[in-house]
C-alpha cells in the first residue's frame, strides 16, 4: 500500500505576486518554487500551489504527493470506470504523476511522486 506524503491546494489567482505576498507576509510562509505563473509557497510541512487564474477560476484542483505511485495505481486502475483519467507518466520538473477528474465535481486531482535521481 502506499503512504500519503502531502495533500496540497492548488489555488487559482489573478495576481499570484499579491496571493505570495499575502501569505509570505501574514503567515510566514516560504517559496519553495517560483516559475512566476506557477508558485508553491510551504510552511512546516505544508504546501500551497498558486497558479495563473485563467479559465480554471471556479475549478478546485489539489495535489496528493505519495511514496509508491506506481503500485498505487496498480491498485486503482482497475476501479476506474467512467472516471476521466491520465495514466502515470514522467514531468520534467522531477514527478511521476497520474491525474483524475473527481466524479460528480470540476475537481482535478494529480498524484504524484518524486523520481528518484541516479544514484539516490
Amino acid at each position: 500500500m502506499y503512504k500519503a506524503l502531502y495533500l496540497s491546494p492548488m489555488v487559482p489567482s489573478y495576481n499570484i505576486r499579491e496571493t505570495l505576498n499575502f501569505f509570505v507576509a501574514l503567515f510566514n510562509f516560504k517559496v519553495a518554487r517560483d516559475e512566476g505563473s506557477y508558485v508553491i509557497i510551504y510552511k512546516d510541512n505544508h504546501l500551497i500551489h498558486i497558479l495563473e487564474a485563467g479559465t480554471y477560476i471556479g475549478e478546485m484542483e489539489f495535489y496528493l504527493e505519495v511514496d509508491a505511485i506506481d503500485s498505487l495505481w496498480e491498485t486503482v486502475k482497475d476501479k476506474m470506470g467512467g472516471t476521466k483519467v491520465r495514466p502515470p507518466f514522467d514531468r520534467e520538473y522531477g514527478m511521476r504523476e497520474f491525474h483524475v477528474i473527481i466524479p460528480h465535481t470540476k475537481t482535478l486531482m494529480f498524484v504524484g511522486q518524486a523520481i528518484k535521481q541516479q544514484g539516490n
